[in-house]
């Protein structure tokens, strides 16, 4: 069947933000017990954003809530750093966890229809993440922020909880931030990261090791092993063989590392190559010392191939094999059976992955031995649970392509682009497709390239979209990312700016219709590309930094010395914090510019927002201040996310001129400043194309 022509907002998809909110988990947090269960955390917009522990059984398959239902208080998340991850631990017939409401640490039974109990004090100040069991002392060993001092910073530690009492005693201290604690297999080490204000975990961090006593306290001098200045490590493990594991850059790239009994690290295989990313969550796991300490399953992305592989890693030969799993983007790793601690026996590896093709699920493969793993294929892995059910037909799904573009300097920056893709409909002849800009949040992260149904709703509508891998971004080594450094709001901006001017010059979309968008940092560098250059026809910040310098006075621990390094230490470079900040620059922003907000942000206070937009408003340019009720960085809400993600698209084709609506059942949209033009649709009465 032909194709039919038709102009951008004509374009009819079967994608719709209902379907999407309806149809989409957010997965994460995998793990796996030795009788085989797996269990995973489940984010659902249809129960308001809530985190829920889910189990499978391995007996009869059955999938099933450990969480208690929606009418209850609970909700498996911790607000340790206030981004959470290592939010649960669950063990032989017990799980451990953080509760949103109260953030006080519960345990639960993993009996059918057990209802938790609390374990910590009701009036604790303390939050806790990263836990690891500590049988021989009958405790809980966690990371410990305590927020008891009323006006001054949260103190963070290395804590244990009593299992019998819920006390709470502290590990290791002396330090701004820790994560990562691990104790060896008899329990008599631990080890764990630390590091101090200005610097984030991808900085200068240190790996410590102290001998633990029979009491459970930590005896002699704490050694530090790894790390230090210009370093960043992560991810300490003890292998089976006894030896401590851990991820390094001190070579520019995240490679893995054995420490050596004259406690000399090496190098298990140097390559350009990342095999960590970024901590901003607790409990990241992206390798697994197996068979006896004679091989590493890893995972890790190569710059040179999109994504990120699965392979492992022989210590003795040095060789890396890479396995075929037929996905392109693997989460936190999770590994049991007789084959970790020997060399000869069976492997349990529970994922989470995805590709460009395929959404994000929870996945296993089982297989009886190292050789089997090596030979597997993508056959092997089973889906336990995808995050979206969705049957949709390819011809409808936008694959990218990786695209590696001149910027400035004579550098070059990377971007994933995704063309229009709608099986129903092209363009007329002459007309090329809009371009949306997408701006990953961080900005120390990255652009991932598995399933994005949200991206779908817009290539399906005849969008393209540029996801943008800007300097500071991570995969590409640390000088990579060490770009950004004191140049927030000037390489991000000048390499998104590029990226658009190198599609549209290349004749692949309409240079008149290009448009950014982006999320927290992401939000900021769209501000900051709309206010500092004279690129893009209209733009939408989402839970965006307007005022970087209102950023370094307003913010939570974790991040409150991040500027430092991204700017420039403040107050001394005032100067310099306020020419980086759009709202100071708002005289010089030419094109709409669309706000949405969360009203409980703890990290980007919606006060920026609402500054921003009065600026905007005030200066006449078409704009709209979406404020979501209980909502903090990041959308949850299948309402939220359905506004936001129509209203954007409502409010490009308002100032854009294409036919765009929005749906009346959300929350009432208004654009400030908009010419009346005749055959506008009336926001109460518009639908859901």
């Amino acid at each position: 069947m032909a194709k039919q022509l038709a102009s951008l907002g004509q374009w009819v998809s079967p994608i719709s933000s209902q379907l999407i909110v309806s149809k989409v988990l957010r997965l994460a947090s995998p793990s796996v017990l030795r009788n085989k269960d797996v269990f995973w955390i489940e984010g659902r917009p249809s129960e308001q954003g809530r985190s829920v522990l889910v189990r499978r059984s391995s007996d009869v398959g059955s999938i099933e809530d450990v969480t208690p239902g929606p009418k209850s208080d609970f909700n498996v998340r911790t607000r340790v750093h206030e981004y959470g991850g290592g939010e649960h631990l669950v063990t032989e017939g017990k799980a451990y966890f953080s509760n949103f409401v109260d953030q006080r640490v519960y345990v639960q039974y993993l009996e059918l229809g057990s209802e938790p109990q609390p374990l910590t004090a009701a009036d604790s100040k303390q939050r806790f993440a990263n836990y690891i069991l500590d049988g021989t002392h009958n405790r809980l060993i966690a990371v410990c922020e305590d927020h008891s001092k009323e006006g001054q910073e949260p103190e963070n530690s290395i804590a244990a909880i009593d299992l019998a009492t819920g006390s709470v005693d502290q590990l290791a201290t002396g330090h701004d931030f820790f994560s990562s604690p691990v104790l060896n297999t008899d329990g008599t080490k631990l080890a764990w990261v630390a590091w101090d204000h200005p610097n984030m975990p991808w900085d200068d961090t240190m790996l410590y090791v102290s001998d633990v006593d029979a009491a459970g306290h930590l005896m002699g001098v704490v050694q530090q092993v790894a790390g230090g200045k210009d370093q960043s490590v992560q991810q300490p493990q003890w292998g089976p063989d006894g030896a401590l594991y851990y991820i390094g850059d001190a070579t520019g790239w995240w490679n893995l590392y054995k420490l050596e009994s004259d406690g000399q690290p090496a190098a298990l295989l140097p390559m350009s190559a990342e095999f960590g990313s970024p901590p901003w969550l607790f409990g990241c796991h992206s390798y697994q010392v197996v068979s006896g300490g004679t091989a590493v399953l890893a995972v890790f992305s190569d710059p040179s191939a999109a994504g990120s592989q699965l392979g492992v890693i022989d210590i003795t030969s040095k060789a890396l094999t890479w396995l075929d799993t037929g996905y392109t983007m693997f989460s936190r790793l999770a590994v049991v059976g007789a084959g970790v601690e020997s060399e000869d026996g069976d492997l349990t590896v529970v994922t989470i992955a995805g590709s460009a093709s395929k959404a994000s699920a929870v996945v296993q493969l089982q297989v009886p031995n190292l050789a089997a793993l090596l030979c597997s294929k993508p056959s092997d892995w089973h889906v336990i649970k995808t995050s979206s059910d969705l049957d949709l037909d390819p011809a409808y799904i936008s694959e990218p392509q990786s695209i590696e573009f001149p910027t400035e300097d004579g550098k070059t920056a990377f971007m994933n682009f995704y063309p229009p893709m709608n099986k129903d409909y092209d363009f007329p002849p002459g007309e090329l497709p809009a371009l949306l800009v997408e701006i990953h949040g961080g900005p120390t992260s990255s652009a991932s390239t598995v399933f994005n149904l949200g991206y779908q709703y817009w290539t399906s509508r005849g969008y393209a979209i540029a996801d943008v891998n800007y300097g500071g971004s991570t995969g590409f080594g640390r000088a990579y990312r060490n770009r950004l450094r004191g140049n927030w709001g000037v390489v991000d901006v000048d390499d998104c700016c590029n990226a658009a001017r190198y599609l549209s010059e290349k004749g692949s979309v309409d240079g008149n219709r290009l448009c950014i968008t982006g999320g927290s940092a992401g939000g900021y560098t769209t501000l900051a590309c709309m206010a500092f250059r004279d690129v893009f026809s209209a733009g939408a910040a989402h839970y965006g930094v307007a005022d970087v310098e209102l950023l370094a006075k307003d913010t939570h621990k974790f991040e409150s010395r991040y500027l430092d390094l991204l700017i420039g230490p403040y107050p001394a470079e005032k100067e310099l914090y306020q020419k980086r900040s759009p709202i100071h620059s708002a005289n010089n922003i030419k094109a709409p510019v669309a706000i949405f907000q969360g009203d409980e942000d703890e990290i980007v206070p919606p006060e920026q927002s609402e500054e921003m937009w009065r600026a905007l408003k005030n200066k006449g340019l078409p704009t709209t201040l979406m404020m979501y009720k209980g909502e903090q960085h990041g959308f949850r809400k299948a309402e939220s996310i359905r506004s936001a993600l129509e209203g954007e698209f409502y409010f490009y084709g308002k100032v854009l001129g294409f036919d765009a609506t929005y749906s009346n059942d959300l929350q009432p949209m208004t654009i400030d400043n908009l010419p009346p033009t005749e055959g506008h649709t009336p926001l109460e009465e518009a639908e859901i194309r």
